[in-house]
């Protein structure tokens, strides 16, 4: 993730586990989309007078090319979020609904269920077109977006760069995102 994310109590007291629960969600998030630029997390317990417990709204709100996941979880009737892990855990399951939804949209690709960090290097370079191709290991072949390198990276790249990338299997192939410079 390119930014910090953030987690905000609103109406509520700011709880250690809740925060920790908040924050391994995203990191699942990530391991399923790996291009989430930002994140931010509300978790607000509304003023509801007359109410016998407090439900809790969880508001999610990630950024990723192409788009914006927004979540808000309001309360209604759900007497089930009256625990925050609860309201939390439906918030983000959500979120991943929505964000398989945008990966299929986009394109079709979808990260594999155990993402890493493979190695290889650039074989082609098509500049104009923004693309290009890495030879993996095992002569596997991928393709890969200029938006897909990290940083100022595709600047720099040339034909036989070295290269670490995470691997997704698209409609048409192999691809590779997340690509840097070894």
């Amino acid at each position: 993730m390119q930014v910090e994310p953030q987690v905000t109590f609103r109406g509520v007291e700011a709880a250690p586990h809740v925060e920790t629960k908040i924050r391994e969600r995203i990191a699942k998030l990530e391991e399923f989309h790996d291009r989430i630029t930002a994140c931010r997390v509300t978790v607000e317990a509304p003023h509801r007078s007359g109410q016998k417990g407090e439900i809790y709204k969880i508001g999610i709100d990630i950024q990723v090319p192409g788009g914006d996941i927004v979540v808000n979880r309001e309360p209604g009737k759900n007497h089930a979020h009256e625990d925050v892990l609860v309201a939390i855990r439906d918030a983000f399951n959500a979120a991943q609904r929505q964000l398989e939804d945008h990966v299929r949209k986009i394109g079709g690709i979808h990260v594999k269920s155990h993402p890493g960090k493979a190695k290889g290097a650039v074989t082609d370079l098509f500049r104009d077109e923004a693309y290009g191709f890495i030879e993996g290991i095992g002569d596997k072949r991928y393709f890969f977006r200029a938006d897909s390198v990290t940083g100022d990276d595709w600047s720099k790249m040339e034909i036989g760069s070295n290269v670490h990338f995470t691997e997704m299997e698209g409609e048409d192939g192999p691809h590779a995102t997340a690509v840097t410079l070894m």
